[in-house]
């Protein structure tokens, strides 16, 4: 097995963080060429990211709530100066939430129907990789959606001049 991290810090290689039904981690961290194994929930990654780029978590989904309608699955600007936003696939207290980061994402599609699979949609990332996810294609294309106009608010409010006295 890989080595397993006690923590782990967000960066732009960053494509998913997935949650884990392991005993001795929590995170399975999909980057574009490896993967990780981490001790904490994604959840307390993106909380700590989010802490690391200078704002809590909290602020940066109520900054987002206040300017959009978005109140349930609010896309996440973890850290807006390197690029990096991330959406939740269920609610973020909802231990099977997966984390994907807007960046990475080539394409959506509809998982070939097949019975004895749970996979409903399938996302193709920047680096060819895939991944099956057990979210409808509609909701992953609404997340995607609601994710990109977080980029474009944050960058709207980054290009605003500081006033100064």
């Amino acid at each position: 097995m890989t080595n397993i991290l006690n923590d782990y810090s967000i960066n732009p290689s960053t494509m998913a963080l997935l949650p884990a039904r392991h005993f001795e981690y929590d995170t399975l961290v999909l980057e574009k060429d490896q993967e990780f194994y981490v001790r904490k929930t994604p959840l307390q990654l993106i909380k700590n990211a989010c802490l690391e780029a200078r704002s809590s978590y909290d602020g940066r989904r109520e900054y987002i709530m206040y300017k959009t309608n978005f109140r349930h699955k609010v896309p996440i600007p973890v850290n807006p100066s390197l690029q990096i936003y991330a959406f939740p696939t269920r609610s973020p207290q909802d231990f099977n939430c997966k984390w994907i980061f807007f960046q990475h994402i080539q394409s959506l599609q509809h998982a070939p129907s097949i019975k004895s699979s749970n996979e409903k949609s399938i996302i193709t990332f920047k680096n060819g990789q895939t991944l099956g996810m057990g979210e409808s294609y509609y909701l992953l294309e609404r997340q995607v959606q609601r994710t990109g106009s977080c980029v474009l608010i944050m960058r709207e409010g980054m290009n605003q001049p500081v006033a100064t006295s």
